[in-house]
């Protein structure tokens, strides 16, 4: 009897970026090779933070100063912890 799959288990099938990924990683790199390639994805997934942090600011009409101001209590409440 098989026990019963829970719905936050994840999928055992691979999307096309893993299969591409392990193709890619499946040929004979140098450790130069493999540490330009993380750095490539790093670059890559960075950027895409910075797009949706820059989306949402937009959205909720943010500005440095609306920032300052919202985050100067926090800068204060954390130098007067114990």
């Amino acid at each position: 009897m098989h026990a019963a799959r829970s719905e936050s288990t994840p999928s055992s099938k691979l999307n096309l970026v893993q299969l591409h990924l392990l193709e890619l990683f499946s040929k004979e790199m140098t450790e130069q090779e493999l540490l330009d390639i993380k750095d490539l994805l790093t670059q890559y997934y960075s950027r895409k933070v910075d797009e949706e942090l820059n989306a949402i600011w937009e959205n909720r009409n943010y500005s440095q100063a609306s920032f300052t101001e919202a985050t100067e209590e926090l800068h204060l409440r954390a130098k007067n912890r114990p």
